[in-house]
């Protein structure tokens, strides 16, 4: 059984930076598209950003371009999200994700694109 962790998340004041790891294990899968959503209390989850693996073309919401930066790296199968400026608002539950069904490529930023889940791990931005 393939599993996805995250870890990297915690406590950061307004202006600060963290990075959060999502590490594959398990099963060796093929993923389509690696993805980061983030869930506000009570809220949906919402899309954050993704990365296509045939050629790692990237793709982000518009509430965090030029701040966050998806990247990978293949040898350790693990995917970042490496978030600069942070803001109070960004605070929430981040989750990785991965596509290894292959569904459109037009489905990366919606959560029923994704097969595969990490377990979250909170980002707390303090004022």
């Amino acid at each position: 059984q393939a599993q996805l962790v995250e870890s990297g998340g915690g406590l950061v004041q307004a202006g600060g930076s963290l990075r959060l790891s999502c590490a594959a294990s398990g099963r060796t899968f093929w993923t389509y598209y690696m993805g980061w959503f983030r869930q506000f209390r009570g809220k949906e989850r919402e899309f954050v950003a993704a990365l296509r693996r045939s050629d790692s073309s990237t793709y982000y919401a518009d509430s965090v371009k030029g701040r966050f930066t998806i990247s990978r790296d293949s040898a350790k199968n693990t995917v970042y999200l490496q978030m600069n400026s942070l803001k109070p608002e960004d605070t929430a539950v981040y989750y990785c994700a991965a596509d290894s069904v292959g569904y459109s490529s037009t489905r990366y930023s919606f959560a029923n694109g994704y097969d595969y889940w990490g377990q979250g791990t909170q980002v707390t931005v303090s004022s």
